[in-house]
């Protein structure tokens, strides 16, 4: 992601650096391109960060000691000519395509296209209140937060640098960043809350530059400490084999963390971020040593071709397996072929970096576009001056044609929207039909159960099937909410048990936002009783905990006999057309099968036979 340079002006490479983006890189495509795959794979971006410091404070010492200063207007002209070329490409071309596809991919475009060419859509997500939580958005631009917080750096550390360079006292400059990064964390940490009970708190930290800066200034302490350019050829006090060690100790505890951490998890703001920061500054300590063998793995041609191209990479991934999923719709990117998926966005992104870097990025970093105009004929040249303007002002009109026809919200919203508006009008007015005879709450279902015999408690998606579900079973009692989770159904099921409001049958809905704990659904079953029944409906969602959810909930549904569950996903997986292009959401005909699904269960409940008691009809034992 990270897009400077691992040379400096005098031409010494900076050892290990590129290796270390190629790590990064691939941490992040793992974690957005294959779900499961590396769970805690989001701490590549912070690898990122910490090499971003790390080299942009060594490059403006280096500066600062050749000539005497820091050329700011310089400086910043480099990043440009880094930046913005590959960037603008991405955002036009991107946004053409979704114009052309439409639908939720071009939901909030207006903001997301603000912040990207601004570099400033960190701000933008928190403003808007979109999380980094929930990976089944189909925010185009959402990577982008932390081109933003890295360009938000660049513009402000080299005025930074200049003053702590001035400084008399040796150790404040190194001090400085140190105690900024440690109050950063520590904010990080203070702030985030628990995400797995509300991911507002913990998103708004993770994408706030204050919160999520302690990577870029961990790098830029290291740097003011080393002074690595200056220092790259001194003989380390330190044996070479104990850097090497210290290097392979420090990529598998990155390893490790990508496997443990996970991005809904209060470990991962309070210590776990942290720590991934702390094994990169190992790293590029250990690459340093001038006998040691980790610099020679890290730029291994296959890491530093990757490293030179991380940028590129980074860029095109999320924008290309955005659109891939918003044109295929029918792809279960729940199941397994959303590794198809990330395949195909994996292959279309290789290629779309490796030209950029060679025909855009390079040439105009090092200036070389005039020259190449310069060397042709003289029509060719015309040739392809006018067919780069052609090109270009079909980017800027894809691009507007983006943003007008963006629609106001999602169409899972619009479902949540109609189901939310029809639990309204029911709350409204009063039940016109009659209420039918409720059964004896004593653990038996003569019949197919009745509205006014059943409560279902649920999240939006229950929500959004509330008309059908309605339709089904007039009087039906719905209580559900935009996510909520099931580690709090217990609580209300005791609101609903203390207004005498709990029914013969509870439907619980309450697995598409998170894991579930057994331990939560034995605790509801306890409040409710062994004489009421419970209908426990699978979770569809495109989310890494969903197998895990299911299987608990069949577990569970499995010990007891009253307990059956509504497999709402087995029902929709053949019909995810039926969904919103968020693969979550039911419209009307998806409701219907979620009603059928549902159906299904309370019909298993309706088959029981009666339980016998045979202490008070023994006539009805026969031993065998």
């Amino acid at each position: 992601m990270s897009a400077i340079s691992t040379s400096p002006a005098n031409g010494t490479r900076l050892p290990g650096l590129d290796g270390l983006r190629a790590l990064a890189i691939t941490l992040v495509l793992a974690y957005h391109l294959f779900p499961g795959l590396a769970p805690g794979g989001f701490l590549g971006v912070d690898i990122f960060l910490v090499v971003s410091g790390y080299l942009i404070t060594a490059l403006l010492i280096a500066e600062h000691r050749l000539e005497g200063r820091v050329r700011l207007r310089r400086f910043w002209a480099r990043r440009a000519r880094r930046l913005l070329p590959a960037l603008v490409v991405v955002v036009g071309l991107s946004a053409t395509v979704a114009a052309l596809i439409g639908g939720d991919i071009l939901v909030g475009i207006g903001w997301q296209l603000a912040g990207a060419l601004t570099f400033s859509s960190n701000w933008w997500s928190i403003a808007n209140g979109s999380t980094y939580l929930d990976q089944t958005s189909p925010e185009l631009f959402r990577h982008f937060w932390s081109l933003a917080v890295e360009e938000q750096f660049y513009l402000l550390w080299p005025l930074a640098v200049i003053v702590l360079l001035a400084l008399p006292l040796r150790h404040l400059p190194i001090a400085l960043p140190i105690a900024l990064a440690v109050a950063s964390a520590a904010a990080m940490a203070l702030l985030a809350g628990d995400p797995a009970i509300d991911p507002a708190p913990a998103s708004a930290a993770y994408y706030s530059t204050l919160t999520h800066g302690f990577g870029l200034l961990l790098g830029a302490g290291l740097a003011l400490a080393r002074e690595p350019i200056a220092r790259r050829a001194s003989v380390s006090r330190i044996p070479a084999r104990a850097a090497d060690a210290a290097a392979l100790l420090a990529a598998a505890g990155l390893v490790a963390l990508t496997l443990v951490l996970a991005i809904d998890s209060a470990a991962t703001y309070r210590g776990g971020l942290v720590a991934a920061v702390l094994l990169t500054g190992v790293l590029i300590v250990s690459a340093e040593h001038p006998s040691g063998s980790a610099a020679t793995v890290l730029d291994a041609p296959l890491p530093r071709w990757l490293g030179e191209r991380s940028y590129g990479l980074y860029l095109w991934h999320w924008p290309v397996l955005m659109l891939l999923g918003a044109a295929l719709p029918f792809v279960d990117r729940g199941g397994p072929q959303a590794w198809l998926l990330g395949l195909a966005a994996l292959v279309i992104s290789v290629v779309l970096a490796a030209l950029s870097y060679r025909l855009l990025e390079q040439p105009v970093r090092q200036r070389r576009l005039r020259a190449l105009l310069a060397a042709w004929p003289r029509p060719r040249r015309v040739v392809m001056v006018v067919a780069s303007g052609l090109a270009l002002a079909g980017l800027v009109a894809g691009t507007a044609a983006a943003v007008v026809r963006a629609p106001a919200q999602s169409e899972a919203a619009a479902f949540i929207a109609a189901g939310q508006a029809a639990l309204d009008a029911a709350a409204a007015q009063p039940l016109r039909i009659p209420l039918s005879e409720r059964v004896p709450v004593d653990g038996t279902a003569a019949k197919l159960a009745t509205g006014d015999q059943i409560v279902a408690i649920g999240d939006s998606v229950m929500l959004a099937a509330a008309p059908q579900l309605q339709a089904r079973w007039p009087g039906i009692a719905i209580d559900a909410v935009v996510s909520r989770q099931m580690r709090q159904a217990p609580d209300i099921v005791r609101s609903l048990a203390a207004r005498d409001a709990l029914r013969p049958i509870v439907i619980l809905h309450l697995g598409t936002n998170g894991s579930i704990d057994p331990s939560t659904l034995a605790e509801v079953r306890s409040i409710i009783g062994p004489e009421r029944q419970l209908v426990l409906v699978s979770a569809q969602a495109p989310r890494d905990w969903i197998p895990g959810v299911n299987r608990h909930l069949f577990a569970f549904a499995a010990d007891y006999r009253d307990v059956v569950v509504a497999d709402w996903r087995r029902a929709i997986a053949p019909q995810l057309n039926l969904l919103a292009r968020d693969q979550v959401h039911p419209g009307s005909a998806g409701g219907r099968v979620y009603a059928n699904a549902v159906e299904t269960a309370l019909l298993y409940l309706a088959s029981l036979p009666e339980l016998v008691d045979y202490d008070e009809n023994p006539e009805l034992w026969r031993p065998r």
